[in-house]
This record gives C-alpha cells, structure tokens and sequence, in this order.
C-alpha cells in the first residue's frame, strides 16, 4: 500500500518507518527542509532503541522516503496520516494549527479519493474541523473529490515507541465511513495476527480516548506520589504499599512507582489539554486538574529534601545529577523532573554537574559529565532523577570516596535503603 505520513517528528518517524518495514511504500511529508535533508544524508533527529535500523534498512529497499514536496506527498498514497505537532497553546489547550494546515495541504493537491487520518494527539472534535479544511480547499478549487477523515491515535512508549508499534496492545480507529474503515483494517493487519485488536468506534470517541488513556496513567503516578509523600511523613514504606495494593488484580503493577514527577511530550501537554476540554464544555474535571498540581509540587521534592540535609542557602555547594531524560531510553527532556531540581538548586546559589546516558542538551550554568562517576567527582552529594539501567548497580565504595557528603537523594528509589545506609551513605528516598 501507498501511504503518505505528515510530519517526520517522533510519532511520524516511528509510524512511517514501521508502515514501511511491513512492505509498505511510504512518503514521509515535512515542511522543515533542514530535517528533511538531515533524514536522507541517515541522520536520525531523535534517540528511540531500534528506530535507526529500521529506517535505514527500508531506506535502502526503496520503501521509505523524506522530502519537502508536499503535492508530491498528497499525490503518493491514498492514506494520508497526520502526525504533526500538538504544542500546548497560551490557554493550556492543544494548538492543532499544525494539523490544519496539513488538512489544507491534502484539500489544495488532492486529485482522487483519499483518507485523512488523525494521529496527532488533538482534541475532540479535531476530525470536523480537518474535514471543514479540506472541504474549503475543494471548494475553491471547484472540485467535487471524495475523501474521509478518521482517527487513529497513536499509542507509543517513548523507549519502546518501535517495540508498541510492531505489537500494539489496541489499535483504535474512529471511522464512520465503510472505505476508510476497510482500507485501515488492511493497513494494520500484518500487525494482528494472532488476534484482532482493532477496535473500531466513533470519530470523537477515539479522540477522547487518546486523552483519556494518558490522563489516566499520569493520575495513577500523582496519586502514588501523594501516598509515597504521606507513607514518608506517618512512617509507612511506600514500597512495600505498593506491593501490596498492586497484588490486586483491580489495580494491577503498572504505573505505581512513585518518583521525582512525570515529564515528556505527552503527560503534561495531554493532561492540560484534557482540562481545558473540559472547561471549554463546562464539566470541569477536578481530578484531571488534581493531578496536574500534584506534578507540579513534586518536580519540587527532592530539591526540598537536599535543602532540608544541607540548608536553604546552597552557595558554595555542589551537586551531581544523574539523569536528564524525563524517563530512560530517550533522550527527551520536555518538562523533565531534572530541570526543575536543577533551577531549585541553581536558584539557592548551588553548583550543579550532571549526567545522562543519551540526553546531551546545553543547560546554562550547568557542567556535563562524560560519565556518572565524573559527574560525582568534588560533589557534595547525588541525585538520581531518571532511571537509568547504568544507575542501578554503581560501584559504592568508589561513589562513596568520591563524593564529599557521602549522600543519596534517590528520586526513583532504586537502591534498597539498608544496603546503602550500610556502606556509610546518608540515603534520602521517595516515600521511604
């Protein structure tokens, strides 16, 4: 099959590739040149495991290709999917001008039959406004083509966004139209094999669903941050709360880890989003805005915790992070949890050196180490903010020797609290 997939960021990248790797000859559409270019010389634009391998092997069998030439890309498949940028707009919205102007594109060259798919996170209602676009653009044209618009929310981990769309626990379509519906069931079959798990509903239901989904997980990481807040202050071990609440099958182990806040591309952006949506209908949902303030003062918990052991005024201080990333195998560092310790932490006058497998961004003011251990050097005590495998075994007695304060502020709770105390640290965790 012919597809054309708009917007070559990290939801157009991974969907396109994989399309392509199951035979499919895929067009990947971008407005941004120097991206486009950098694709096609076989420069990867972001860190996913496995991604550059399945790029470059379809690049080279002729299945996938980048470029610039949008009539070109609307004129290649008959499946035309959207994945373009969603940033949050000034009212905490989702700012789909992206999406439309892809819809105004599709309407402008479009000459014979297409689908229109949704994969940007939008809000609802997104479906009318790209079908009333593409319309305005036939009518100027005075053509009479037909064409459909559907959803199709993506469901990628980032870190395993690659592994999610090869073998998708769900694949929801919101169509209303028997043509579209069919042409999507063929895309998705070689991905559903063993059974179907297309799940086919109304345009709007997908759309909510996509929202629902991520306001639902990053409630679940809040709630735990809350409880791991109060098992800390009553004396409770929010560790072994977890086990025990996550044995009930009502509840499940997922997502019940407490830490140092939620970050990406996708939690904080989807969740204010899914507030204003609400607000916009007049049913404002105070859980949803719960969760969002409950974020927010945890980004703050392990800043409070340092200036707690060391005192407000940090000057003279000097702290290693380890972790960038808002979560490991990335190196995505939107609304991470690292940069609000570093502000609270540069803010009381503190040095700060920090550490991250893949993530290499240029923070002002702040040193990057080339390893954990050189970013501990001359420190007066670590953080740990992203759960990096390379953190979980560190050699202890090195660490120890290196730091000047012989102390831990884990913010992913990685180590066992009696094991470390007994090699001579200071061990601050989460709910612990």
């Amino acid at each position: 099959m012919k597809i054309t997939v708009v917007g070559t960021g990290y939801v157009g990248l991974v969907t396109g590739a994989c399309l392509a790797d199951m035979g499919n000859h895929v067009h990947c559409l971008d407005v941004d040149a120097a991206k486009v270019r950098a694709l096609n010389e076989g420069t990867i634009p972001i860190y996913e495991p496995g991604l550059e391998a399945v790029v470059r092997r379809n690049e080279a069998a002729g299945r996938l290709s980048f470029s610039t030439d949008v009539a070109a890309g609307v004129g290649h498949g008959v499946l035309q999917l959207i994945a373009v940028g969603t940033p949050p707009g000034e009212d905490g919205g989702a700012d789909i001008r992206y999406v439309l102007e892809a819809a105004r594109s599709i309407g402008k060259h479009m000459s014979e039959y297409r689908v229109v798919a949704n994969k940007s996170t939008v809000p609802v209602g997104t479906a009318d406004k790209v079908r009333n676009e593409i319309q305005k653009e036939l009518e100027i044209r005075g053509a009479d083509i037909p064409f459909s618009v559907v959803s199709n929310p993506e469901f990628l981990k980032e870190g395993a966004a690659v592994e999610d769309f090869m073998r998708p626990d769900r694949i929801i379509v919101g169509s209303d139209d028997e043509r579209a519906t069919a042409l999507l069931r063929e895309l998705y079959a070689p991905f559903q094999r063993n059974h179907d798990r297309l799940m086919l509903m109304g345009v709007r239901s997908a759309e909510l669903a996509k929202y629902a989904a991520n306001a639902m997980l990053a409630t679940r990481i809040s709630f735990m941050n809350e409880l791991a807040n109060l098992a800390e202050a009553i004396g409770a071990d929010i560790e072994e709360v977890r086990r025990g609440i996550g044995a009930d099958a009502r509840i499940g182990t997922h997502f019940l880890y407490p830490g140092a806040g939620y970050g990406g591309s996708c939690f904080p952006k989807d969740v204010k989003a899914l507030a204003r949506t609400a607000a916009a209908a007049g049913l404002p949902l105070r859980v949803v805005a719960a969760v969002e303030q409950a974020n927010e003062a945890q980004k703050h918990v392990l800043g409070d915790k340092i200036k707690a052991r060391f005192g407000a005024d940090l000057r003279g201080r000097r702290f290693a992070v380890w972790g960038l990333a808002f979560k490991p195998n990335t190196d995505d560092m939107r609304e991470a949890a690292s940069l609000a310790l570093i502000e609270d932490l540069r803010a009381a006058g503190a040095q700060v050196c920090a550490y991250d497998p893949v993530a290499r961004p240029e923070l002002k003011a702040v040193e990057l180490a080339e390893s954990a251990m050189a970013a501990v050097r001359g420190c007066d005590a670590l953080a740990i903010v992203t759960e990096w495998a390379e953190f979980r075994a560190p050699d202890f007695p090195a660490l120890r020797r290196a730091l000047g304060t012989p102390a831990i502020f884990d913010g992913r709770n990685l180590y066992d609290p009696v094991v470390v105390r007994s090699l001579g640290f200071e061990y601050f965790s989460i709910g612990r």
